[in-house]
């Protein structure tokens, strides 16, 4: 089946004005003011009213627990695997996958599973190898050769640093890793990026500041997370920010309005700091646990976090602090893709994966498309996994 969206106000994220969107084969086939639809009689398509309506790309999610996270409260306290519906609910049509801080009992084939689990559903999705701790687990014994011979498997992560639940790995250990992953990056064509958890330890970033001054690591090849996770932390980052990349959690804000930075408010800052916008994304950490420590490292809270967190942050961004859309939806679809090297994505333009949300007035998802494949129609999630009612 052929989708032509008619005159649609299209964010490519750039704005580019009214057009029609012809989708094929899962890619953007054609944009153009006017698409003649007559030389097409006798072929299936699904013709989409798009007036009153914006399109943006499908939003790219770079860090969520998909096959499940916590623990630090115990047995109990562990998340289950994220469920089809609400990365849909999200706006969310590509997906990147980790374990997080249990790299002990729970194992990353399971991720790599729960990854080929969302494509077979419609959606893209990959994956870090690894945890919290260094050495990371891995699949095959080595985490180079996952990320150089499993095609899902992008880089390593996410490897904790500045937390008291570290693995505290010094820099020649740091080093290595981020060496070894880089290459087997290379040898696929693929990011071989580090993904990083900062904890709330002083001065955070100086770990990679050390590892870079110590090797000849360029400081892209870690993307550090939780940048916004307190004040301190937020104000390192504009300086960190200006060479390296910046990630930034939407689902922890709700749960932690007097420690975390707003993640709109963040990008404003950031931006009027000087960081370039290429080096500012969004995740949402969903489905990780939250969980909230004493001085002395106790447990006194736990919350889970959720996908959406991130489409409200863009809508705060544009409401609130008056960015324009095309950069606020920048944050959580090029750049990310970009960042990973995820081909094919984060744009919409012919040649890339037709993924794409149309959005209302209120920046509510009224369709959905992810490969070129309807997901949401008239507010109604259409595509449903498994088990799930």
């Amino acid at each position: 089946m052929l989708v032509v969206i008619e005159q649609v106000s299209l964010y490519m994220p750039e704005y580019v004005g009214k057009k029609d969107v012809l989708v094929a084969a899962g890619k953007i086939a054609a944009v153009e003011d006017k698409i003649d639809l007559s030389s097409l009689r006798g072929v299936d398509i699904d013709q989409v009213d798009g007036s009153g309506l914006v399109m943006v790309p499908g939003l790219v999610d770079s860090h969520v627990h998909i096959a499940g996270a916590g623990g630090e409260g115990g047995p109990a306290t562990r998340t289950g695997e994220i469920p089809l519906k609400e990365l849909l609910e999200a706006g969310v049509s590509s997906v990147v996958g980790c374990l997080g801080t249990d790299g002990i009992t729970r194992d990353v084939r399971s991720v790599l599973m729960k990854v080929k689990a969302l494509r077979e559903l419609g959606l893209s999705g990959w994956m870090y190898t690894g945890a919290y701790q260094v050495p990371p687990p891995s699949i095959t014994g080595d985490s180079a050769r996952d990320v150089a011979l499993i095609e899902e498997v992008i880089g390593a992560g996410e490897i904790a640093l500045s937390d008291h639940r570290s693995s505290h790995p010094c820099a020649d250990a740091l080093i290595k890793l981020a060496s070894e992953v880089r290459v087997a990056g290379m040898l696929a064509g693929k990011a071989g990026i580090i993904n990083v958890h900062l904890g709330d330890a002083p001065h955070p970033f100086q770990p990679l500041y050390q590892a870079v001054e110590n090797s000849q690591l360029p400081l892209k090849q870690f993307y550090p997370t939780h940048c916004n996770r307190n004040n301190q932390i937020y104000l390192e980052a504009k300086t960190y920010g200006r060479k390296g990349y910046l990630d930034l959690t939407s689902s922890a804000y709700p749960y932690f309005k007097e420690d975390e930075v707003k993640p709109s408010r963040a990008v404003k800052g950031l931006l009027e700091a000087g960081i370039p916008l290429e080096h500012i994304s969004i995740s949402s950490d969903a489905n990780g646990s939250l969980p909230a420590f004493d001085a002395r490292g106790n447990l006194i809270r736990l919350e889970k976090g959720k996908p959406k967190a991130s489409l409200q942050e863009i809508k705060d961004m544009v409401e609130q602090e008056k960015i324009p859309l095309e950069q606020a939806i920048q944050t959580v679809s090029t750049t990310p893709a970009a960042i990973l090297k995820l081909k094919g994505k984060g744009r919409l333009q012919p040649g890339f994966d037709a993924d794409g949300l149309l959005l209302d007035r209120d920046l509510n998802i009224r369709y959905m498309l992810a490969n070129g494949k309807m997901m949401i129609k008239d507010y109604q999630i259409i595509r449903k996994a498994h088990y799930e009612e």
